[in-house]
């Protein structure tokens, strides 16, 4: 899953420090995403999977959750796919049938009603997957043929991730145009203020990136530019359909999540390629998963999310263990736009007015992370 709720450790209570308040001003300021997003702070709700989505469709009890966190500056859905190829988990969210946009429509109404701005993250899973949970006539898909390390967990328990298929030339542009109109459904019927490309975490566009999952022999592997060419290409189409101001994506530079090779010789390279050629397209924002807390991985050995500000010289999101103004603050200090926070908004719909308030937060229910229903999802 995308910054899921392993994204933080168990967050109990923020520091009373009585001196924070000029730090505040900076948080809690108004901030300007591309040239058409106004958002009320430079907090963003870090896409959080809920499998809450019966049958792939966005819903009601959904539109509420969104609702209530809507006083983050931008919330960034849980990962959605872009098809039925990409549904990898249980009950996560589509954005390809009517119903689905539909009840994403359903989403930003409610968002919107709270004077918030959200962006769907277009989440496809690639090799993370099993066969359970996906629709009939889907095909797991991915850069080569090799079987990512692990287990997928489905509703009747634990699995092997699925063998995908080595994608073809004409899997891969179809899969990319699956994006592109995944993006324009959701932007212009649904009413959402843009979308996030997943390229972190393990999952396919992150799969074309890394070495370790890509080791195909034609234009979209090997070299660093051809190991981008898919991202990139998918980047270039979607803004073009709906505008770059309205396109994020999203890293996991180092991380180790969902088999993938944490460090190799070419990784600083490829992110400073990726960020130079995104700035070409003027993308909305470039989103950097930290993974050292969440999952473990190991320490940068470059300091890459300032290698990646320096290159792409457009607004960055990053995070990781934000439980207080100051650990906020120290991440715009070190010269970044925006910072994501995960867990704490689980059990914690009203987070921000908690940070400003200095008010004690609630740890979340673990065992109802992923359950079906209302219970450790909207009733906090």
């Amino acid at each position: 899953m995308e910054t899921y709720v392993q994204e933080l450790p168990v967050l109990l209570q923020l520091n009373n420090n009585s001196n924070n308040n000029n730090l505040k001003m900076n948080l809690f300021e108004n901030f300007k995403l591309g040239q058409n997003t106004d958002l009320k702070n430079r907090i963003v709700m870090a896409p959080l999977t809920r499998c809450r989505a019966i049958e792939n469709i966005p819903n009601e009890l959904m539109a509420t959750y969104y609702k209530q966190r809507a006083s983050a500056g931008l919330i960034i859905s849980e990962g959605t796919s872009p098809s039925p190829n990409g549904l990898g988990y249980p009950r996560i969210p589509g954005a390809f049938s009517d119903d689905q946009i539909n009840g994403w429509k359903t989403i930003a109404e409610a968002v919107h009603s709270e004077n918030g701005k959200i962006f769907v993250q277009l989440m496809h899973t690639g090799r993370i997957t099993a066969k359970a949970n996906m629709p009939t006539g889907s095909v797991t898909l991915a850069p080569s043929n090799i079987q990512a390390a692990g287990e997928m967990f489905t509703e009747t328990g634990m699995v092997a991730h699925e063998i995908p298929r080595t994608m073809t030339l004409e899997e891969i542009e179809t899969t990319q145009n699956e994006y592109v109109l995944s993006a324009k459904r959701l932007v212009n019927e649904a009413g959402i203020d843009g979308v996030e490309l997943h390229a972190a975490n393990g999952y396919l566009m992150n799969q074309f990136i890394n070495p370790k999952s890509n080791q195909r022999e034609d234009q979209y592997g090997g070299s660093i530019e051809n190991r981008t060419r898919f991202v990139l290409e998918t980047a270039k189409k979607v803004a073009i359909e709906i505008g770059s101001d309205k396109v994020g994506i999203r890293f996991s530079p180092y991380g180790a999540y969902n088999d993938m090779l944490s460090d190799y010789e070419e990784l600083e390279n490829t992110f400073i390629h990726l960020s130079k050629e995104l700035a070409k397209i003027e993308l909305a924002y470039i989103h950097i998963v930290d993974q050292r807390v969440a999952f473990g991985a190991p320490d940068f050995t470059t300091n890459i999310k300032k290698i990646i500000k320096e290159n792409f010289e457009g607004t960055v999101i990053s995070g990781g263990d934000v439980d207080t103004v100051e650990k906020a603050e120290a991440i715009l200090n070190s010269g970044l736009d925006l910072v994501y926070v995960g867990r704490p908004f689980i059990s914690n719909p009203n987070f921000v007015k908690k940070l400003q308030d200095n008010e004690e937060l609630v740890a979340p229910d673990v065992n109802t992370f992923y359950s079906p229903g209302e219970i450790g999802y909207t009733d906090y």
